[in-house]
Parts: C-alpha cells; sequence; structure tokens
C-alpha cells in the first residue's frame, strides 16, 4: 500500500507529447525519478486477426512522484514530455488512493492478459460461479476484455454461452 512518503513526495500529472508516454517514462525513469503509467488490455483488430495488448489507460499522461526538495527543472525539458498538468498555475496533485487504485486496477489487467494468453481454443473449462455453474465447456474465444465465448452441452444441443472471465477455472 502507498502511503505518504517522510519526505512529502507526491504525485502529480504529467502531459506526454503525443504517442510518446512510454517514451517520456523510460527518460524519466533513466533520471532516477518515480513514474506510474496505468495500464489495461485491449483488443486491436491487426490484419484480420484480434491481438490482445497492454496499453495506457490514459494515453498521453502519466504520473510522477516528486517532493519540494526534488529538482523540477529536468522534467520539462526531458524527451517526450510536454508539461506538468497544472490547475491555477498549481501543479495538479493526484491523491495517493487513486494510484493505489489504479496499481492494483493494472495489475489485474496484467494478470488477466497472463491468463488469457494461457488459455487456448478447445481447452476445457468449468464454469465455478452464476447461475450455469457447475457447468463445463469448451473454450472458443475471447469477447472483449473480461468475457469468455464456450461451448456448452446443455439442453441436449451444443449452446454457444457467453461468460464472464472471473466465472471459469482450467477443468481440473
Amino acid at each position: 500500500m502507498l502511503t505518504n512518503s517522510p519526505n512529502g513526495a507526491h504525485w502529480y500529472l504529467l502531459q506526454c507529447k503525443p504517442r510518446q508516454d512510454e517514451r517520456a517514462q523510460l527518460n524519466l525513469l533513466q533520471q532516477d525519478y518515480v513514474t506510474f503509467r496505468p495500464q489495461h488490455v485491449s483488443e486491436r483488430l491487426v490484419r484480420g486477426k484480434r491481438h490482445r495488448m497492454l496499453e495506457s489507460l490514459f494515453p498521453g499522461y502519466l504520473f510522477i512522484q516528486l517532493s519540494p526538495r526534488d529538482h523540477w527543472a529536468p522534467i520539462r525539458s526531458t524527451r517526450g514530455v510536454s508539461r506538468i498538468v497544472e490547475f491555477n498555475h498549481v501543479p495538479a496533485e493526484v491523491s495517493d488512493e487513486i494510484i493505489e487504485h489504479l496499481r492494483v486496477r493494472s495489475i489485474q489487467s496484467l494478470d488477466q492478459l497472463q491468463t488469457c494468453k494461457t488459455i487456448e481454443p478447445g481447452e476445457m473449462l468449468q464454469i465455478v460461479h452464476g447461475p450455469l455453474a457447475p457447468l463445463e465447456g469448451v473454450f472458443l474465444s475471447m469477447l472483449g476484455a473480461e468475457r469468455v465465448m464456450l461451448l456448452l452441452q446443455f439442453l441436449n444441443r451444443q449452446q454457444h454461452v457467453c461468460v464472464p472471465l472471473s466465472y471459469l477455472e482450467r477443468q481440473r
């Protein structure tokens, strides 16, 4: 859990140059700044096939942790950084609770991406939650970030059913 650091460091929002948030983060890390760029799983069509990838949750922005004693001037000239976001000429401070919430969600999204990459079409899965538990089905495909299409043998016929990914476990 994040807490306020003893040196008075707080989280601030940086605006990056277009499509350079990853570059800005890497350059800031090389200068020993503490940064955070929340990411989520996104599905894209590439050459007619669906691909799942991690993307910035807030494209063009990232968070940086700074204290009053840190050197703020080099940030503005860091490659990829456009500016420190300000309101009424004061840098926009972001609470530790918001950063912690975003970290948890980013970790969940990364775990989900790893799970999805390991499930192969044709693999048997068991529904462990919801109204269809404890039925078993064949994994067909992902539908968005959090849902799965299964083929179930149900009511004496094969049915295509869409269920949340969190309802499933690998068949034991």
